[in-house]
């Protein structure tokens, strides 16, 4: 199983467009795109998991993402969403010309793609896409695909109140090799059953958007809302579960993804960064390539 992290950043990028804080600012920071991830089973069929509005940028820098041999052959075989967020989604009229892609997600983020960010109509205007409902269990591509509700946290833009789950962690095994990868980039919390859904995984890859509980509060506006209201656990409340469970299964390498612009850890020189490593955990750079 093949892996490539095609992007590290939470919604916005960093640095942030709009954005001044000292990190932004800081030059030396190497800058990262909107988080996502390709994988496949044998190097030649990729399927993206979501699809950030840098996805164009993002498949033009992965030399085995790229278009061929054909002149209108492409590796990219589908997508599947975690959840319905735009810097998760937008992606997606961006891949309107790739006929035939197969689009995996859960019921509620199919649905608010249909009715709320009319992408379904209007991507079916260009090809003929299949949208499929994500099974707790299932083989997509030569890949064991696994699901988790993790959060009901709905996207901004949904209007009615629709049953959840809204997002969802992926495990993703490869039946040839044994590799086993767990991606989460949004959790409300450390949900129920997701000790075992990390159980014997080669590398997770964990939400990492705040670093603690009042980072927006101190360096956003006076009405940001609280990390946990966002739906995103900040990592100095995660790093405690990973600590006991690599305790228990030494074997897994931990990271984070999907970091906000204003997550000091995005700095190497800060304390937050060193305490993070000190926990044996990563903060991996776009690009990051992986083989379990």
């Amino acid at each position: 199983m093949k892996v490539i992290l095609l992007g590290t950043a939470a919604g916005g990028g960093f640095p942030q467009w709009n954005c001044a804080c000292a990190t932004c600012a800081d030059p030396t920071l190497p800058p990262r795109t909107q988080d996502g991830l390709a994988i496949s089973a044998d190097g030649s069929n990729w399927y993206l998991v979501n699809a950030s509005p840098d996805i164009r940028t993002q498949i033009l820098a992965t030399p085995v993402l790229r278009a061929g041999p054909g002149l209108r052959e492409t590796p990219i075989r589908g997508v599947f969403l975690t959840d319905a967020e735009l810097d998760h989604t937008l992606g997606l009229m961006m891949l309107r010309e790739g006929a035939g892609l197969d689009v995996h997600a859960p019921p509620a983020v199919l649905a608010a793609l249909r009715d709320d960010f009319a992408v379904r109509p209007m991507v079916g205007r260009y090809g003929a896409w299949t949208w499929s409902t994500v099974n707790s269990d299932q083989y997509v591509g030569g890949l064991r695909v696994k699901v988790l509700a993790v959060s009901n946290k709905q996207p901004k833009y949904v209007t009615g109140a629709a049953a959840g789950p809204w997002v969802v962690a992926y495990r993703f095994e490869d039946p040839a090799t044994g590799g086993v990868l767990v991606y989460a980039p949004c959790l409300a919390s450390w949900p129920e059953g997701f000790d075992e859904f990390v159980d014997g995984a080669a590398y997770v890859l964990l939400d990492g958007t705040f670093y603690d509980g009042g980072e927006l509060a101190a360096k956003a506006d006076a009405t940001s809302k609280a990390q946990t209201v966002m739906g995103h656990l900040p990592i100095e409340a995660s790093l405690d579960h990973i600590r006991k469970l690599s305790a228990a299964q030494p074997g897994t390498a931990w990271s984070y993804t999907h970091l906000n612009n204003t997550n000091p850890a995005l700095n190497p020189a800060t304390v937050q960064y060193a305490g993070i490593r000190a926990a044996g955990v990563k903060v991996p750079p776009d690009g990051t390539a992986l083989e379990l």
